[in-house]
């Protein structure tokens, strides 16, 4: 099964249950991030996972088992989103991308943020002037090697 119609089906599913990523989550015993990443073909489940993930959402055994495939990550177009609230990511990459370099070059040394060994955490802070989207990302440091 192509990733593009595990998504779909498995978002059909969720809808007509009217359940949210962290109940899906909660459901398979992940977080609600990791969750809406494997749903979006970006992470792929161990098999008691996929199972947990099709009796919740009564999948098909094809659809659920397509959670266990590896992923071709990052398969997103190349092209600038469109999607509004892809796009500000984007920017945000654009506008602060090379002091947050800078910043964690100074603060670690010379290297990247693993995104192997990552999570993302993302919260509701209420705000008075508005609520506030909280991503956080927490990956390991990985310093280049010297040689």
């Amino acid at each position: 099964m192509c990733k593009t119609k595990m998504t779909e089906t498995i978002l059909a599913a969720k809808k007509a249950k009217g359940v949210t990523f962290a109940d899906i989550g909660e459901a398979v015993g992940c977080d609600k991030v990791w969750v809406a990443s494997v749903i979006y073909g970006q992470s792929s489940m161990l098999p008691d996972q996929a199972a947990a993930l099709g009796k919740y959402l009564g999948l098909d055994e094809e659809t659920a088992a397509a959670t266990t495939d590896f992923p071709m990550k990052g398969s997103l177009d190349a092209t600038v989103p469109a999607d509004p609230l892809i796009y500000r990511f984007h920017e945000i990459m654009q506008v602060y991308g090379t002091t947050m370099k800078a910043v964690i070059h100074e603060m670690f040394g010379d290297g990247i943020m693993s995104a192997i060994d990552f999570s993302i955490t993302i919260d509701k802070e209420e705000h008075p002037k508005g609520d506030r989207v909280v991503v956080t990302y927490n990956g390991k440091f990985l310093p280049y090697k010297k040689w």
